[in-house]
């Protein structure tokens, strides 16, 4: 599968003027969604200053997919530290096991749980200060 390893790149609040920009640049397909567009979740608001922010964008071109966010969570944000590898298997079982491996002995921001956009998702900084997203593909 193509996109089985990719790259994923944060912002602090100007993402969508950079995916644009590289969208002119390298040409391909854009899609973006707005935090604002997120499916409701109960007990939480997403703050009306949020509402622009980018959650999750896409420029796909030849089969390539390069993916970018807005830093969305009130975490600091550092340039250099803002770029992950997001990984993708097809079961829980493969997320599950592949987390447990790769974030021994490094730092959790995202414990393996269920998204709107993904039966089981994780985030997580390796001992080698590697960010890596592991998403288990919709069944």
């Amino acid at each position: 599968m193509s996109d089985w390893l990719t790259p994923y790149i944060t912002f602090n609040g100007n993402c969508e003027e950079a995916v644009k920009f590289y969208q002119q640049v390298l040409g391909g397909e854009l899609v973006i969604m707005h935090l604002g567009d997120a499916p409701a979740k109960p007990g939480f608001t997403v703050p009306d200053n949020m509402k622009n922010l980018v959650l999750h964008a896409e420029l796909r071109k030849d089969g390539h997919v390069i993916r970018f966010s807005d830093n969305c969570n009130n975490t600091p944000f550092t340039a250099g530290n803002n770029i992950s590898f997001a990984l993708q298997f097809e079961t829980k079982e493969e997320v599950t096991q592949k987390f447990k491996s790769l974030s021994e002995g490094g730092a959790v921001q995202m414990e393996p749980q269920q998204t709107f956009f993904s039966p089981l998702y994780a985030k997580f900084t390796d001992k080698f200060g590697m960010i890596w997203q592991l998403i288990c593909n919709p069944q």
